[in-house]
């Protein structure tokens, strides 16, 4: 800080090179990794095309892969879980993986590995979710896959928790954590109007807008889980009558007499 004729000057914030410490990834991240990779290159090498009945591929989109008519049709309401982990298209599974790499480590630092995990369990849950919902609104059956819905919620998360951090964006852009934020913004938007994609479109909404209310605190699961649990034990307890009738436990002695330093 400079003084001048008493008042206080910020510097410009300094953006430093590259660390290198920052590529070191975290478990919980390396675990989505290593899922994610392992399950589209299992649904790769599989035989047969994705819409040719019967084929391997087929067979496993039907198991893990959520739509309109799957979740809401047919009944396969755990594909709302298993769907975030599989990538059909190559190019979106290698953007995934290394936002995987580069961008949740920082997050799981800054909550640890329960927390962390809850808000990419809720984000990714909300994505798929709405991201059917939109399907069944507008009547096209779109397989909402991957952790795009995530990844952009966790640049959410990134621009409010580290909104004044110098940053550079795959070490080369100089920006803010809130511009980084703006930027993943407007590039979300920009795509979803060009392709007209409005079920990814409400998926990455509704991902993001979880992500804002976990990590500014206006909606904390935890906090509501752990006051429900307080209500339900408190709503076991009674109060006892004491002798003269009243709760209490009786006659309370009076205090700044002798009788408190007996026994």
């Amino acid at each position: 800080m400079a003084a001048c004729y008493g008042i206080s000057v910020a510097r410009r914030p300094v953006f430093q090179s590259f660390d290198r410490s920052q590529l070191k990834i975290t478990r919980v991240a390396m675990f989505l990794l290593f899922a994610l990779v392992g399950t589209s290159l299992v649904y790769a090498m599989l035989e047969g095309a994705p819409d040719q009945p019967g084929s391997d591929k087929a067979r496993m989109i039907e198991l893990v892969v959520p739509s309109a008519e799957a979740v809401w049709h047919e009944g396969r309401v755990w594909t709302l879980l298993t769907g975030p982990f599989i990538e059909i298209r190559i190019l979106s599974l290698l953007f995934q993986g290394l936002m995987i790499w580069l961008l949740l480590p920082a997050l799981e630092r800054w909550w640890g590995p329960r927390r962390f995990l809850l808000f990419v369990g809720l984000t990714a849950l909300a994505g798929t979710l709405a991201g059917t919902l939109m399907g069944l609104a507008t009547g096209r059956n779109v397989a909402i896959v991957g952790l795009d819905p995530t990844l952009f919620a966790s640049a959410i998360a990134f621009g409010i928790l580290y909104a004044r951090q110098p940053i550079q964006f795959f070490g080369v852009l100089p920006m803010t954590g809130r511009q980084f934020m703006y930027g993943m913004i407007g590039l979300v938007a920009l795509f979803i109007l060009i392709g007209q994609d409005w079920e990814e479109g409400a998926s990455m909404a509704a991902a993001m807008l979880m992500a804002a209310g976990l990590t500014t605190g206006k909606l904390d699961p935890i906090a509501t889980w752990r006051r429900w649990r307080y209500e339900r034990a408190r709503a076991h307890l009674k109060v006892v009558s004491g002798p003269d009738g009243k709760g209490g436990g009786g006659k309370r002695k009076k205090r700044g007499t002798d009788e408190r330093y007996l026994n």
